[in-house]
């Protein structure tokens, strides 16, 4: 990761910090909760995910067979990754040998 694209996700996140401060609707929901006679802590977590376009442009499409026969839909590598996170199997995906989630 370069040291320009650092500073963006940093500039994204005290963007996102302040977007959040500075809402009115969240200023109000809070303010009602603490008039309910409760105090309120706030804690958020972003997850900021970035994917290389050059790279996704290239990944291999994969052709796996989806629901009606004949019906084909194309899923790259990325898309079968993330599917398999969930343990979410696809019909016709040919196993990986070296792919630990394969079985």
């Amino acid at each position: 990761m370069t040291t320009r694209l650092r500073e963006l996700i940093q500039q994204l996140g005290e963007a996102i910090h302040e977007s959040v401060i500075e809402s009115e609707q969240i200023a109000g929901v809070v303010e009602e909760i603490r008039r309910n006679g409760y105090d309120v802590l706030l804690m958020l977590e972003a997850t900021i995910a970035l994917n290389d376009l050059a790279e996704e442009a290239e990944a291999e499409q994969v052709e796996v067979h989806v629901g009606h026969p004949g019906e084909e839909q194309a899923f790259t590598q990325n898309d079968l990754s993330f599917l398999r996170s969930l343990r979410i199997s696809i019909a016709g995906e040919k196993k990986d040998a070296t792919d630990p989630d394969a079985k």
